[in-house]
């Protein structure tokens, strides 16, 4: 049974919304074999994820996804948008040929007008908020406007003094353009899209911004970042920027309108100038921001709030222009091969994006070793397990533990019964695995010989530092010029990670 990444199927209620907390993944297309749609479909729907959000309004991807109750945000392209914002008719047209004729088939539940269009094409700016308005007045005369909500997603770096985020504001050049679009989604019970990119904040911070603090590693007290004027503390870049988002809209009297982030992630893979590009760097920061979001944690502004968000993204995209980087922010590669599995832990279930089908059953770190011994005895015994290579001389006895012990026998019983629901249990004790547990001469049933990643065990991360979606237009590559900390935010944050 291949293991799913079933943490895109759980989601948790916001504590102060009607809606729920959910993470999801972008799908961009800017590879050299893109795969037909209705393997896309397959994929995600083995990986058990239930929120996507496309970059166009593509119709056989959206023929492929009818029935699947898969939640699709489509969007307007940023080369369409002139002629959505110019014409209410053409808007009117765009929602029935794209969002109409698909339905119910479909579930889509929002539409984005644009990308980060007040910073890859300012000179759009203008006919933002009229396409906006028209997207909306078509769904209005569908009765769809409280189904299907507009939005339109910001680059972060909309946001000038990011830090403290109680001194957050917005770009005042765009303030003309943002402060209606604010207004827009307030009374249309929108939210407000915004890309959150830790990754960029980092490397252009130039060593002002701790990896740790980016990558959502625990710090210790003194090394938390704290608001002076609300003294709020900031363990991650994540939670500042998005509250800096809040406080910003606040400055605009705005106050009740929920942020969703658009676009978050790592890359995994980078140019010799990028050596925090990295498989390690990309897993924990994906699985802490998807443990983080999924715990309902909320940020130190609106605790229990949480931001729902879209992985960036699904396929690796090998044709997108810029640094290495830009091409490998993929869970998975066109083949569908994952590209790392990402280590999670917390929620009871098996999470990980493996579609390999080699999983193995393994014993817990840290739990009761007396439970661990009974569960060890009864494996041996009425489970019938073959444990004489675990005795005193033969392949398996060493580490003598009563741990390593028990993970043979568990694994021995879990492919026994043909790795079926339930069979890798043991009171609570036992984990499933794509890491291979053998060692030296001793092999575990089921191994191939090939080591995976994922531990759904105690091990939320890779504790060790590295120290080494869009078809292209879509989404503006990074040139070292966007997502970066302004000088006053970055040396207000350089005083407070000193000590």
């Amino acid at each position: 049974m291949a293991m799913r990444l079933l943490l895109l199927l759980l989601t948790f209620s916001a504590a102060c919304a009607d809606e729920v907390a959910f993470i999801g993944v972008n799908i961009g297309t800017a590879l050299s074999s893109m795969p037909s749609p209705t393997q896309v479909v397959a994929l995600l729907k083995s990986q058990q994820i239930r929120h996507i959000r496309l970059y166009d309004a593509d119709p056989a991807m959206l023929a492929a996804l009818a029935n699947s109750n898969i939640h699709v945000t489509v969007s307007v392209p940023n080369e369409q948008l002139l002629a959505v914002g110019q014409s209410n008719a053409t808007a009117a047209n765009w929602v029935s040929r794209n969002v109409l004729a698909h339905l119910p088939a479909v579930n889509i539940s929002s539409v984005a007008v644009g990308s980060e269009i007040l910073t890859s094409l300012p000179n759009a700016a203008p006919v933002l908020l009229p396409a906006l308005r028209f997207i909306h007045s078509a769904l209005v005369a569908a009765n769809l406007n409280l189904q299907i909500k507009v939005s339109t997603p910001h680059s972060s770096s909309i946001i000038l003094d990011s830090f403290p985020p109680s001194q957050a504001f917005f770009n005042r050049s765009w303030e003309s353009d943002i402060a209606p679009i604010l207004k827009f989604l307030q009374s249309t019970d929108s939210y407000f899209m915004l890309n959150v990119y830790p990754y960029y904040d980092y490397m252009q911070s130039n060593g002002v911004v701790p990896l740790d603090y980016a990558l959502f590693r625990p710090l210790p007290p003194n090394k938390e970042a704290v608001d002076s004027n609300t003294l709020l503390h900031y363990t991650n870049v994540f939670d500042a920027v998005v509250d800096a988002a809040y406080f910003a809209m606040a400055y605009l009297n705005v106050t009740n309108l929920p942020v969703i982030v658009m676009e978050s992630g790592w890359p995994h893979k980078g140019d010799s100038n990028e050596p925090d590009a990295t498989v390690d760097n990309a897993n924990t920061y994906n699985s802490n921001l998807i443990r983080h979001v999924l715990n309902n944690t909320g940020t130190p502004k609106h605790p229990g709030m949480a931001v729902s968000t879209y992985i960036y993204e699904l396929y690796d995209e090998d044709q997108r222009p810029g640094a290495m980087s830009e091409q490998f922010w993929g869970l998975f590669n066109g083949d569908g091969v994952p590209d790392y599995t990402l280590h999670l832990t917390g929620s009871g279930l098996v999470l990980a994006n493996d579609t390999t089908n080699q999983t193995y059953c393994i014993a817990k770190d840290g739990v009761d070793e007396k439970m661990l011994q009974a569960a060890l005895d009864w494996a041996c015994g009425p489970g019938k397990v073959e444990c004489s290579v675990l005795q005193q001389g033969q392949l398996c006895y060493d580490p003598d533990t009563v741990g390593s012990h028990a993970s043979y026998a568990f694994n021995a019983y879990y492919h026994k019964m043909g790795m079926s629901a339930g069979s890798c249990y043991f009171n609570g004790v036992a984990a499933i695995t794509t890491t291979d547990p053998s060692h030296d001469a001793c092999k575990f049933p089921g191994s191939n010989g090939k080591n995976g990643t994922f531990e759904n065990g105690t091990t939320l991360a890779p504790s060790s530092n590295s120290t080494a979606g869009s078809s292209g237009a879509q989404r503006p590559y990074y040139d070292g010029a966007a997502e970066i900390i302004p000088l006053i935010g970055a040396l207000l944050l350089l005083t407070m990670f000193l000590v």
